[in-house]
């Protein structure tokens, strides 16, 4: 058996980047309880926290059906880690719009204001706000402080840990328009640090 990932991202990192990754996925894939638990401990608590932030009042449901899709489209996956946390989080993207296209046709409830929320890490900006103040305060900022498209990049390239390209085909954008978005709402991020008196 591999030995296990860990709860820490960087422990995630570590081993996805040696053959341990391909070997619990392909256990994972031949249905083995440890090493679906093992992916579970790495995607889900992401997956969750994501759609918290975008629609608090369903991410739970829509977590738990984003891991049955993503378990079920484990034979089909092909990739490393990196990979696989891009598929997770278009998953989870996917059943997000689902959600709010029913949500659309079924007048009863009211209709999430928020954009889909994706995000990137912000180099210096991010690091400060999420190592400094929290992550939970970081994600406030970030939520009320930008625009609706703005945060779906920081957001998915925060909590999904995806790279400009992985995030542009979750949200069907052009790569040079997700590194404008995320360019944009760093400069407003740091201006809002700088103006609040947060140091490193």
């Amino acid at each position: 058996m591999c030995r296990r990932f860990g709860d820490s991202l960087l422990a995630w990192r570590a081993v996805a980047s040696d053959p341990d990754f391909q070997a619990v996925l392909g256990a994972a894939r031949g249905g083995e309880g440890w090493a679906l638990a093992e992916l579970y401990r790495a995607l889900y608590p992401r997956i969750v926290r994501y759609l918290r932030v975008v629609e608090p009042t369903e991410a739970e449901d829509l977590a738990s059906d984003t891991w049955l899709d993503l378990a079920h489209g484990l034979e089909r996956f092909r990739g490393d880690e990196a990979g696989l946390r891009a598929f997770a989080f278009t998953i989870a993207q996917r059943r997000l719009l689902d959600l709010r296209r029913r949500r659309s046709r079924r007048r009863t409830e009211p209709r999430e204001l928020r954009g889909l929320i994706q995000g990137a890490p912000i180099g210096d900006v991010e690091e400060e706000a999420l190592s400094s103040l929290g992550t939970d305060w970081a994600i406030t900022l970030i939520t009320s402080s930008l625009t609706a498209e703005q945060a779906d990049v920081v957001l998915l390239r925060v909590i999904g840990d995806l790279d400009v390209e992985a995030v542009a085909k979750i949200i069907g954008k052009r790569p040079g328009t997700v590194r404008v978005l995320h360019h944009r709402a760093l400069r407003r991020l740091a201006r809002i640090l700088h103006r609040e008196g947060v140091t490193r």
